[in-house]
């Protein structure tokens, strides 16, 4: 049953998340600063904006996957995408980090067209691409170690891209006579950045292969698909547990910048140059690098104890480390970090399992029903993922305002609890749900090998 993934196909894999997160890092990080300092638009006017594109373009996923599950063509159903949208997808970026010579509206209309395509084009990329995890290999434990290469390769994109952007925006930024223009500075530093994005996409399209198709070489309906999802019950189980952990995520991260600068009290950790390093930076990258530790070890853990084990073993570990986060003060410092360390690699041991536990579903609706939606399965988890995000961080907005908080002034004792909560009990009560909902979640390691042989039986005598 098993095919054997050579470490140039799981490279390539890895090479497609690289891509993606190297540009959805300067959305996430700086696209906010350049609208309002560069751009010359009103902060309020972005955040509609932003508002607005984020709902069009949670609800645009499962459109792709619907329209990925359909497609035909040499290559495979996902792989054409990889090749046909990775060069929109480097223009796109690069115009929606040009400023035209348009004023006032204009600007507006110019950012609103831009930034909608740019996220019309990255769910045609990177939900196809999402997708590929499901039909690179049939083995679940193959599946473990693609899951934990494109995790791991996520998170090293999105530290190439905070490593060259600034940087880059400088030396472009230069002109002949002492004159910094930073709308250019922008748009050439982007450009560098898009190049490097279809490179590597072309070599993920060049490295992969799909192997795994559908019993059936007749279309199914739309109507079908979407009622095997529906009656999914391990998809709803990993849609809970996705979103739980998503918010236990996003709340920890929104809250760090506030916890240093009005709790600890202390944001410069040293200086390189005249470079101020923060305590806040280190506690970030910390954190992304034991994200790389956990996606690392996450396919040896769960190939030895299973991924529910595993997902329980991490979440659960989540949850008490930041429980005891609570009671840390401005004095331990060293034991901030040490905890942020080992919470952040929980963390990161969770997503590559999720994707796979993903794949395996796509296997089980095809067993149950006759027909595969892959596309449609990984859509609808991107979008979920995408809602755990957008919850956790309206929650982080929303619990600020509910304790008294005000920028800028020193934080009363109230204030100060409530953001420690943000670190500690409330990250961990999410961590905690996530823990009930894979509780229940009925798929074995051995029924999904039982399930995988079975579908294979099927396919040879087709």
């Amino acid at each position: 049953m098993a095919d054997r993934i050579k470490l140039r196909e799981k490279i390539g894999y890895g090479f497609g998340d690289m891509a993606s997160s190297m540009f959805w890092k300067l959305f996430s990080i700086y696209l906010l600063f350049f609208y309002t300092d560069v751009f010359g638009i009103a902060a309020a006017a972005v955040g509609t904006m932003f508002l607005i594109t984020r709902i069009w373009d949670t609800l645009f996923d499962p459109v792709v996957g619907v329209i990925s599950d359909r497609t035909k063509s040499r290559w495979g159903k996902f792989r054409p995408y990889l090749l046909y949208v990775s060069i929109p997808f480097g223009i796109i970026g690069v115009l929606t980090f040009t400023v035209p010579s348009f004023t006032g509206t204009g600007l507006l209309v110019y950012a609103y067209i831009t930034y909608s395509l740019m996220m019309m084009i990255y769910s045609l990329i990177n939900v196809p691409y999402a997708a590929l995890l499901g039909v690179i290999s049939a083995d679940p434990k193959q599946r473990n170690i693609l899951a934990s290469f494109r995790m791991a390769f996520a998170f090293i994109g999105s530290l190439i891209a905070l490593a060259l952007i600034e940087p880059l925006v400088n030396i472009f930024s230069k002109k002949a006579g002492g004159i910094v223009d930073a709308r250019s500075g922008w748009q050439l530093a982007v450009m560098v950045i898009a190049a490097l994005c279809v490179a590597i996409f072309m070599l993920c399209f060049s490295w992969v292969k799909e192997r795994v198709y559908p019993l059936k070489a007749e279309k199914s309906s739309l109507k079908n698909d979407v009622r095997d999802l529906i009656r999914n019950r391990p998809w709803w189980i990993l849609l809970g547990a996705g979103v739980a952990a998503l918010i236990f995520n996003s709340i920890r991260d929104g809250a760090a910048l506030y916890y240093f600068k009005y709790v600890i009290q202390s944001t410069e950790a040293f200086k390189l140059g005249t470079t101020v390093i923060t305590w806040s930076t280190l506690y970030l990258t910390v954190g992304q690098a034991a994200n790389i530790i956990g996606v690392i070890l996450a396919s040896s853990i769960a190939n030895k104890v299973g991924k529910k084990k595993t997902f329980l073993l991490a979440m659960g570990v989540a949850s008490g480390l930041s429980i005891i986060f609570f009671w840390l003060n401005s004095h331990q410092i060293m034991l901030i970090f040490v905890f942020q360390f080992f919470i952040s690699i929980c963390a990161g041991i969770i997503f590559p399992l999720l994707w796979s536990m993903y794949a395996d579903i796509v296997d089980y609706s095809e067993w149950k029903t006759g027909r595969r939606a892959t596309g449609l399965v990984f859509s609808s988890s991107s979008m979920s993922q995408k809602l755990g995000w957008t919850i956790g961080g309206a929650l982080t907005g929303w619990l600020l305002g509910a304790i008294g908080f005000k920028a800028n002034v020193v934080q009363g004792s109230s204030v100060q609890l409530g953001i420690r909560l943000m670190l500690s009990f409330l990250p961990a009560a999410g961590a905690l749900i996530s823990v009930f909902f894979i509780s229940l979640y009925p798929l074995s390691e051995k029924r999904v090998i039982e399930i995988a042989g079975e579908l294979e039986e099927k396919r040879k005598s087709v």
